[in-house]
């Protein structure tokens, strides 16, 4: 298995992107009482018990992050992590109530583009010509699947955008990609166990703090049994422990510039579930275009996969090694 997410790295990491969608399903029923803050935090609890004794047999090869290491894995808790999806959360709120929901999408696919950026600053990457017309052709690819029904949309909502909207979108798109080069710096001196570990681990008082801002210690009781069974402990497992693990154990095999790209599987992929009959979707509607977005970016993960030079050597410990 080593050889095999080793060797298609980056479409490994496409695949987690993919699973990170999954919990569209999962989560509607819980919007209906909890907000997404509630939401993420309760997820980010289960998954940082179930992460705990991993990280505490692990805690030995944490002397390898030092002072950069630490900060990297910081600004990853406590901004992709905790920050990001309040931010977007937030931008959504507010196109909705100006119906510029285009505003918020089209600025949030600057995610590529700012991670390219700091993958150039941070980790000193460089890339071969051919990079640059398949991550066009990707981005390209995404704005098909995202604004299929109206291309011209977001032309519309930027000319009539509202600023706040625009800043909170560009926010979390920053924070998201920079969780990706961050992520990419650390696993060089930890493994993706203990990264995912630290990731969930250090984000969890952030995000008890932002609830208790928000609400207060009221905001911790309108959770139900049955938003544990099964829904947060689903979201919790697959889109959040396992995709998560999957994602950093591919990572450590891929340059975060190629990554990104790999990672814009997730709004494709939320856009293909929303469109699957209930109760595994919400019946919206399939357009053709969305179909030639999904084959093109699909297309573009498997070249770059292809194509893609030998990722500077990151050591990944199995757990057992860890362990010791």
């Amino acid at each position: 298995m080593n050889k095999l997410i080793d060797r298609y790295a980056v479409v490994f990491v496409a695949v987690a992107a993919t699973l990170w969608a999954s919990d569209a399903y999962f989560r509607n029923p819980l919007v209906q009482h909890l907000s997404p803050t509630q939401i993420v935090v309760a997820e980010d609890a289960l998954v940082t018990l179930f992460l705990l004794p991993v990280l505490i047999r692990s805690r030995g090869e944490l002397r390898n992050l030092g002072r950069r290491g630490w900060l990297a894995v910081g600004i990853i808790a406590a901004g992709a992590q905790a920050l990001a999806t309040i931010l977007f959360t937030a931008s959504f709120s507010i196109a909705a109530q100006h119906g510029l929901f285009a505003e918020t999408f089209v600025l949030q696919q600057t995610q590529p583009l700012i991670a390219i950026a700091l993958a150039w600053i941070v980790l000193r990457e460089r890339r071969r010509p051919w990079f640059w017309p398949a991550a066009a052709v990707g981005i390209a690819a995404v704005y098909m699947v995202l604004f299929a029904d109206h291309p011209l949309s977001p032309v519309s909502a930027l000319k009539n955008g509202r600023l706040e909207v625009g800043l909170l979108a560009l926010g979390a798109a920053a924070l998201w990609a920079s969780g990706t080069v961050l992520g990419r710096f650390a696993l060089g001196s930890i493994s993706f166990w203990s990264m995912t570990s630290l990731r969930f681990t250090l984000a969890l008082p952030v995000l008890v703090v932002i609830v208790l801002v928000q609400s207060g210690l009221g905001g911790f009781g309108h959770y139900r049994l049955s938003d544990f069974l099964p829904n947060l402990l689903v979201i919790a497992i697959v889109p959040g422990l396992l995709a998560l693990l999957l994602y950093y154990r591919a990572l450590s095999k891929t340059p975060a510039s190629l990554a990104t790209i790999a990672e814009m599987a997730y709004p494709v992929a939320a856009t293909l579930i929303a469109s699957a009959p209930y109760p595994w979707g919400f019946n919206q509607p399939l357009y053709p275009l969305q179909l030639l977005g999904t084959a093109l970016l699909l297309g573009v993960i498997v070249f770059l996969n292809w194509t893609r030079e030998r990722a500077p050597v990151v050591l990944v410990r199995p757990l057992s090694v860890a362990e010791g």
